[in-house]
């Protein structure tokens, strides 16, 4: 779907940008949330792999893709590929959006004649209390998006089929809303973060937004994970040098059983003396510091004006 519109004489083309598809998700709807009118031309992949390797092979400007939510924790499959040894990527930007999901059928029927439900496997997680409840007879199947289980249900046209999206993607592919606001909190947030090829130095086409402080996102791992006390000695770089650590979590090497890498953010830019500092003390004791990228942080939801 391209949004841009005719391009005024003297300004810029709109700028391709590579999400998770189709039309209707929630990462279409923080793309155009965050980018500025007009600025950009909005590519559909079919998964997170997909749209990162879009950009990868120079086929878009950039990609969103989702990292982190609220109540579910991270996504793995957009961790794993910004922690690849193919490597390319750098985090330019990132968005928060407010999540909100419903309940879409092909038509109108009660909820206990939905025998499957069909959604992202991000999404069952921040619906727990309304499918263990009201769903508890209904099975859970994964899509490779909120929008295609949409679009899967209203032309499957089964009558015990729904699927948990957005009410864009309701509108779009022609599906009855039989839910809203099926998520266990209303102040469920997804955070998106915008790539870009590692080295190229241009600014995302982000509308107009309030600055927020600076992150640098990290990804690490070392021989030395074996031994007591050695996240403690990495950590302590960064504590020792009052570099504030925001989050960490740890995901599977996938080489085998028991080998970790650690995904951290941080408070500062990597050039910053502190950060920089405590990076390079760091990769004496790793196998590997990577950074994935330096932006300025979203502002929350509970803080925007």
């Amino acid at each position: 779907m391209v949004v841009a519109g005719p391009t005024p004489e003297g300004a810029a083309a709109p700028e391709r940008v590579a999400y998770l598809g189709p039309e209707g998700t929630f990462t279409e709807e923080a793309l155009l949330a965050g980018a500025a009118p007009g600025a950009v031309e909005p590519a559909a992949r079919g998964s997170i792999f997909d749209t990162v390797q879009a950009l990868r092979a120079g086929e878009v400007h950039w990609a969103i893709v989702p990292i982190e939510n609220s109540l579910d924790g991270s996504v793995s499959a957009t961790l794993d590929l910004l922690a690849d040894d193919g490597g390319g990527l750098a985090i330019v930007a990132e968005e928060l959006l407010g999540v909100r999901h419903s309940l879409i059928g092909s038509s109108d029927v009660e909820l206990s004649r939905v025998r499957v439900v069909l959604t992202h496997p991000q999404v069952p997680g921040q619906c727990v209390r309304f499918l263990r409840g009201e769903l508890a007879h209904a099975s859970v199947l994964a899509a490779p998006s909120t929008a295609e289980a949409v679009r899967s249900v209203v032309a499957d046209d089964q009558p015990e089929r729904a699927a948990i999206g957005t009410l864009l993607a309701a509108r779009i592919y022609g599906g009855v809303v039989l839910r809203e606001g099926v998520q266990d909190r209303e102040d469920n947030e997804t955070r998106f973060v915008w790539l870009a090829r590692a080295g190229e130095d241009r600014e995302p086409p982000l509308g107009a937004r309030e600055a927020g402080p600076w992150k640098t996102s990290i990804v690490f791992w070392g021989d030395g994970a074996g031994s007591p006390g050695w996240l403690v000695r990495c950590l302590n770089e960064l504590g020792d040098r009052k570099v504030n650590l925001t989050r960490i979590e740890s995901r599977p090497r996938r080489d085998r059983l028991g080998n970790y890498m650690f995904f951290a953010d941080l408070v500062g830019r990597a050039e910053d003396e502190a950060v920089a500092e405590a990076l390079d003390s760091m990769r004496s004791l790793c196998e590997e510091v990577r950074v994935l990228g330096s932006y300025r942080a979203a502002m929350p939801a509970t803080l925007r004006p």
